[in-house]
């Protein structure tokens, strides 16, 4: 009889032990795959944010390239006003999402850059050319944007 016992209590503590480690098995699988979902998602957004910043960098390109365009056309007719100023008002926004996307350092080199450009649209060329004006801080924000690509 006591060897029954016996018997059964060794059934029942490979039981219980059996059943212990299918259980940290599984949560150990678990916690893998949980880490694994996190690394995913955070490389994904990682691809998403960069996808973002690149859009935005083209997009104030752009705008700051047709805000020079637009001081060199300089006029006095209404839709030239218009012109210049629905630019410059898309090119504040920019540079406003340059502070919320990008650094301090690449933020601060477009804001030199837009307020050049915001100066050469809407004052009259002083000594030195508009060229000459704008060269320093686009060349500035062109290379912050570029290392901070990098």
């Amino acid at each position: 009889m006591q060897a029954q016992v016996w018997a059964s209590i060794a059934s029942l503590i490979g039981v219980g032990l059996g059943g212990g480690l299918s259980s940290l098995a599984q949560l150990t699988t678990q916690r893998q795959a949980i880490r694994t979902e996190d690394r995913r998602q955070a490389k994904d957004l990682a691809e998403a944010r960069r996808a973002e910043q690149l859009q935005l960098l083209r997009e104030f390109v752009e705008t700051a390239q047709q805000a020079e365009r637009t001081a060199e056309d300089r006029s006095t007719t209404p839709e030239w006003f218009t012109s210049a100023k629905d630019v410059m008002d898309t090119l504040w926004i920019h540079e406003r999402m340059i502070h919320m996307l990008f650094g301090s350092d690449l933020h601060q080199r477009a804001r030199a850059y837009v307020k050049a450009l915001n100066d050469v649209l809407w004052e009259e060329s002083s000594d030195a050319g508009m060229w000459d004006q704008l060269r320093t801080p686009k060349v500035a924000f062109l290379n912050a944007a570029h290392t901070e690509l990098a």
